[in-house]
């Protein structure tokens, strides 16, 4: 450890074991919320899960909640590949006191970072009831104008300097975790909110594509998976989101205007 309390990099890290079970704990868990996923877009295809009637209040709190959860487990199955690059050069970096105490630090890290995810999922329920309820969201996504406004400021944002900062950060890892290292599970709680916070600014108009491409296309979610990934884990990463906002802006200018 550095005088500041802040990890050093010769730490000791995890053992082979510790680490291929984190890795499989976070496959297990990403797998599962990909289930859910096509299982609810199955029922939702079939009725069984009236969460996208339109001109509906939704069914109440009940039905919000739903939505809600949809979104929820839509960011653990998008987020859960990059997020477990975090998860490893954390758990690498953290004291070695014992295995109980590093699993509360990765616990708190992972609380921290959902809970960041969580308001976002709780805006955009709302926003999702809201159109709902004034007849604008029709089987799951808007009508195509609106979707390729949608897409055109998505493939903007994209390029814009906000997005190039939070790519940035969630790039790398390894400065951010020894520039604000916290020690106990309340610093880990509160850096995996901070990571959270720029994970969100990073992917929040790539998730809300969703509304133009259908709520339930999970299709469409492993796609964004795939970018997400390619654009915070390979080395040229941001001409990937480049390359990706060009092209949503492109299809976006396609739809309004066919």
């Amino acid at each position: 450890m550095t005088s500041g309390g802040a990890p050093s990099i010769s730490s000791t890290g995890l053992a082979r074991a510790e680490r291929l079970l984190l890795c499989a704990s976070a496959t297990l868990v990403m797998l599962a919320a990909w289930i859910w996923l096509r299982g609810a877009a199955t029922s939702v295809t079939h009725g069984h899960m009236a969460i996208l009637a339109p001109g509906s209040h939704g069914g109440g709190v009940r039905v919000f909640l739903t939505v809600l959860l949809m979104w929820q487990v839509m960011t653990i199955a998008m987020m859960t590949p990059t997020f477990l690059r975090w998860l490893l050069v954390f758990a690498d970096l953290a004291p070695s006191s014992g295995r109980t105490a590093r699993t509360r630090r990765i616990a708190a890290l992972t609380a921290g970072y959902l809970a960041a995810w969580l308001v976002y999922s709780v805006a955009v329920a709302a926003v999702q009831q809201i159109l709902q309820a004034g007849d604008w969201l029709r089987n799951g996504r808007v009508a195509a104008v609106a979707g390729g406004l949608l897409l055109i400021v998505a493939g903007a944002f994209q390029l814009a300097p906000i997005k190039r900062a939070c790519l940035s950060h969630c790039r790398n890892p390894l400065s951010f975790f020894l520039a604000r290292w916290r020690g106990g599970p309340g610093g880990g709680f509160r850096l995996g909110a901070v990571h959270g916070v720029y994970c969100v600014g990073c992917c929040w108009l790539l998730m809300a594509t969703g509304l133009a491409m259908g709520v339930m296309n999970v299709v469409w979610m492993a796609v964004l998976t795939l970018v997400v990934v390619a654009e915070q884990v390979l080395p040229r990463g941001e001409r990937v989101a480049g390359v990706l906002g060009l092209a949503m802006a492109g299809w976006g200018i396609a739809l309004v205007f066919t």
